[in-house]
């Protein structure tokens, strides 16, 4: 929106319109490396970097997958090369990132620990989910517009916002408790989708292991 759009959005120049399948289908099949490699060096009225040197290799890779997937494509975003040394947990990428719009739900997001709008949203799978995370979603950016944040700690934080808070080293029981649950985190969904209940279980059980599920 910064810099290609100037360009890619109007189709000025000849610059390929992102949305335009056909344009871009021809120009994703030359894939990443090829494309960004043109970018880097301009090509034609193009200049090199867009005309930001300020811009890094891996946020014009970034852009160019952005403008293939507005258009059509499957492709995921890289990460950025310059990816933190230590690992953060759910919780801290959470805290530090997400929690801006899931906390309070801006944009439609789920909030955090409404499992009953967490649970619809896992029924094709966790992993898909995760993958919907990192490719952006709606409002919500690729990684949360977080360049270098790992497919683990999003993994990570996705699992942690599902739990309401729980952090992802322990597997948390999604079986129905005995008696109110102040926090409305485990009833309230399983009331809603008790359909939904066993899967869980079973989906929980493949991330954290085959132990038998807590009760």
């Amino acid at each position: 929106m910064t810099v290609c759009a100037v360009c890619h959005r109007t189709g000025v120049n000849g610059a390929p319109t992102i949305g335009d399948r056909k344009a871009w289908a021809k120009l994703a099949s030359q894939g990443l490396t090829s494309l960004t490699g043109v970018a880097l060096k301009g090509v034609r009225k193009m200049p090199p970097h867009g005309g930001n040197p300020d811009l890094t290799d891996t946020e014009i890779e970034r852009a160019i997958s952005y403008m293939v997937n507005q258009s059509g494509g499957d492709w995921i975003e890289p990460v950025s090369k310059l990816a933190p040394d230590v690992q953060r947990g759910g919780g801290a990428v959470v805290q530090a990132y997400c929690a801006r719009c899931h906390q309070t739900g801006a944009d439609g997001a789920p909030r955090i620990g409404d499992r009953a709008a967490w649970i619809p949203r896992l029924k094709q799978g966790f992993e898909v989910l995760v993958r919907s995370a990192i490719k952006g979603h709606g409002p919500m950016p690729s990684r949360g517009d977080v360049a270098n944040l790992t497919d683990t700690e999003i993994r990570a934080a996705v699992a942690y916002m599902i739990n309401g808070g729980i952090a992802t080293t322990t597997r948390p029981s999604v079986a129905p408790t005995a008696g109110p649950d102040p926090n409305h985190q485990i009833n309230d969904g399983a009331e809603k989708y008790p359909g939904i209940v066993g899967w869980l279980q079973l989906f929980w059980t493949r991330i954290w292991g085959n132990s038998e599920i807590s009760k």
